[in-house]
């Protein structure tokens, strides 16, 4: 089926998920891309660390596929323009096969969405974005990008707002700081928004345990001679703050989150933003009511409920700490499973906290929790 969606052009990605191998694989996107005028297919393997990316020739590609479709994945996602199409292999062998085809009224709807005028928070022909493989020489995004593109937007939106709400559009500089950086797509986009956008005096620090991916970064960086923004290794809990006015920690691994907001909290951070994952310090301590046991039988929905309780107690101790702050979907689940932010605001004014740290407290006490890592680093 796939092989046929590409001879006729209505393919759009397959998603191969359930690896079965030995190596750390997440899952493997496949999607099409135009290199130097030839369309390939990009095999975008997700790691828990890090991506990888090949290009094969529609050929070769298919010939990979193959051989990954003999028992390396358990299950496969077709998209094309006229159905989706989902392959699962049951615990007894068997292959299973559900096709929907696509709504005319559907596919009309997302044809004009998809035409019609949107408003873009970085501009599309910005180097920095060629730079990191975003965007072609000619300023068009690749299709294989067009998720990391929308993240940036949306990050950028959210950003934005925040700078408004918080006054630093008056500063004269600021210092922000990301951690766990990665490949810096949004490192890069906020010294962008932060020095070419708005003009503002700015020095931005990306911080990244991968020292590979610190050279890289810092080479890029001055490769496109971007004053004000340079790249270290290390991590947040070895980061020396130094007046940081924006705190940035997408994705940072269970109390690294911790770590991050406590820092953000005592170098007196105008802004705080987090996208937290891996919830594990509270769900072994939950103690639950009786009555709640026949729905948290299942893992899926304790673990939800323990991310849930988490990240309440850290959005909670974020107001009693100074803070406005908000709990949301930062980007669909369609392009991400780590989809949740939290994004906090300082207080021009004090507020009285008794009520909130009251609130803390009986969380804790209902779940019978006894250590929350962020308040031990904000009490320390």
């Amino acid at each position: 089926m796939t092989a046929q969606s590409l001879s006729n052009g209505s393919f759009s990605r397959l998603l191969l998920s359930k690896y079965q191998g030995s190596e750390p694989l997440l899952r493997l996107e496949i999607s099409p891309v135009l290199l130097k005028g030839e369309l390939q297919l990009r095999f975008l393997s997700e790691y828990q660390t890090n991506h990888i990316t090949r290009n094969y020739t529609i050929t070769d590609g298919l010939v990979q596929l193959s051989v990954l479709l003999q028992g390396s994945f358990k299950q496969a996602h077709l998209f094309t323009t006229e159905q989706q199409c989902q392959l699962s292999v049951s615990k007894k062998g068997k292959y299973l096969l559900h096709s929907q085809r696509q709504q005319a009224s559907a596919a009309a709807a997302s044809h004009t969405a998809h035409n019609r005028e949107k408003r873009r928070f970085v501009e599309q022909n910005r180097p920095f974005l060629a730079a990191l493989g975003v965007t072609d020489a000619q300023g068009q995004i690749i299709p294989a990008m067009s998720n990391k593109w929308k993240q940036i937007n949306k990050f950028i939106e959210i950003l934005q707002g925040a700078v408004q709400d918080s006054g630093l559009l008056q500063a004269e500089t600021l210092h922000v700081a990301d951690f766990g950086s990665g490949k810096a797509y949004l490192t890069f986009a906020m010294h962008d928004y932060f020095c070419h956008t708005l003009g503002l005096t700015a020095q931005i620090t990306g911080v990244e345990l991968r020292q590979s991916l610190v050279d890289l970064c810092n080479n890029t960086a001055t490769t496109l001679a971007l004053d004000g923004l340079q790249f270290e290794q290390g991590d947040v809990k070895h980061f020396k703050a130094r007046g940081i006015n924006v705190m940035v920690a997408l994705h940072a691994c269970d109390v690294a989150t911790d770590y991050a907001i406590h820092m953000g909290i005592r170098t007196g951070a105008e802004i705080i933003m987090c996208s937290p994952c891996c919830h594990k310090e509270i769900r072994p301590q939950m103690r639950l009511p009786d009555v709640m046991a026949p729905m948290l039988i299942h893992g899926i929905h304790l673990g939800q409920e323990a991310e849930m309780v988490t990240d309440s107690l850290r959005a909670l101790l974020l107001e009693a700490h100074g803070y406005q702050t908000k709990v949301f979907e930062f980007i669909s689940l369609e392009h991400t499973s780590k989809n949740k932010m939290i994004l906090a605001t300082r207080r021009k004014q004090a507020k009285d906290n008794h009520r909130v740290l009251q609130q803390i407290a009986a969380i804790k006490q209902f779940y019978g929790i006894q250590q929350h890592t962020l308040e031990q680093l904000l009490l320390s």
